[in-house]
């Protein structure tokens, strides 16, 4: 695949990430508006976008929309966007799929980078260890159970393990403030250090401030890319994020001889119920009855449940990241498709009262006022 469909595709995966942000921004946990929170759109898309390449019909459509692909194109797209992860440097990234039904061979061969298996010869801890492999140990296990009518189940997962080029030094570690969300200001142990000048500008539109940390390379690979997005206070992750990603063109130099940053040493860790958002995300026909995965399998199957764990962690060293992301489908009930119009006599209305024919007008009526009840 060229640069520039790769572009395309990690366009359409930035895109995910802000709609995913927009739809996900009270975090994990309704209980905790504006906490915390760590995901991976590139798994997110991953994953979903495997299962795409299986969709079809209005179901193709729908995640077209949300993937910037569906449908024969998809796979290609996810082969290309799983070789390009892998020129990262001290990146890992794996996709398998374990089944109880048939799977098209076309589907199957046209995604060369994802492993298939059969779901009945997992036995006891094996997709724990699975996943606890995979992401070097800090995802202890599979972010959900599949259930007893699972019939498919995909699993992607990312791990990161890579040191700064220029590591932060200890000594300069100190007790500093913080002030959360809620306004409550406490010290926490944070890193200090010089950046160079050119790893670090403003994004106006955003009104964001970006520091970049460059991280080393080992193996031969790219080194992965680190930014810090600050923006004004009080303004919402899925303002600021953004700014982390934004066209290079939309960039201005910050005006200082010299930069330095202050960086809290933090881990997060976030799991994420996807399925209820995918309606949301307008790909809810792949979680209903009416979903249309034929290009997968010649059985009936709809999605039940998307999961999502993430973990990542920033430290004098480095960072360190990983996220499992799993699907299990189940079999579609068989029914027919209805359409439903919903009219709401919620506005001023009229009411005709006609004869036993239906052509003449006994009484007619229009409700204008607050109705009142007739008790």
């Amino acid at each position: 695949m060229t640069q520039q469909g790769l572009t395309g595709h990690a366009e359409a995966i930035g895109a995910l990430a802000r709609r995913w942000l927009e739809v996900s921004a009270d975090g994990p946990d309704p209980a905790r508006p504006g906490g915390d929170l760590v995901c991976s759109p590139a798994g997110l898309w991953l994953t979903l976008a495997a299962l795409a390449a299986g969709a079809r019909g209005g179901t193709a459509a729908e995640l077209e929309g949300l993937l910037g692909t569906a449908g024969r194109p998809a796979a290609p797209a996810v082969t290309a966007v799983a070789r390009a992860l892998a020129r990262t440097d001290a990146l890992a990234c794996g996709t398998a799929v374990w089944t109880r039904e048939p799977v098209h061979t076309a589907y199957r061969d046209g995604l060369p980078c994802v492993g298939f298996g059969e779901l009945e010869k997992l036995t006891g801890g094996r997709l724990d260890d699975w996943v606890r492999e995979a992401t070097g140990g800090r995802i202890g296990h599979l972010p959900l159970q599949p259930a007893a009518g699972t019939q498919l189940l995909l699993v992607n997962v990312l791990a990161l393990t890579a040191r700064w080029q220029t590591p932060f030094d200890p000594a300069g570690t100190a007790m500093r403030p913080f002030t959360d969300v809620a306004g409550t200001t406490a010290p926490v142990r944070t890193m200090r250090g010089p950046v160079p000048g050119a790893d670090a500008w403003l994004v106006p539109g955003h009104g964001a401030a970006v520091v970049q940390l460059r991280c080393s390379t080992g193996g031969g690979g790219l080194p992965a890319v680190v930014r810090f997005v600050l923006g004004p206070p009080g303004a919402p992750a899925p303002e600021v994020l953004p700014a982390a990603w934004a066209d290079p063109g939309r960039r201005e130099a910050v005006d200082a001889d010299e930069v330095s940053v202050s960086l809290p040493r933090h881990r997060l860790r976030s799991s994420w119920e996807v399925t209820d958002r995918l309606a949301a995300l307008g790909a809810g026909s792949a979680v209903s009855d009416a979903a249309d995965f034929s290009g997968l399998s010649p059985g009936r199957l709809r999605i039940d449940r998307v999961v999502q764990e993430c973990v990542l962690a920033v430290a004098e060293e480095g960072v360190e990241a990983a996220a499992a992301t799993a699907v299990t489908m189940v079999r579609a009930a068989f029914r027919r498709a209805r359409h439903v119009r919903h009219l709401a006599f919620d506005r001023p209305f009229g009411v005709v009262v006609l004869d036993g024919e239906g052509s003449v007008p006994l009484f007619t009526a229009w409700q204008a006022r607050l109705p009142r009840d007739p008790g």
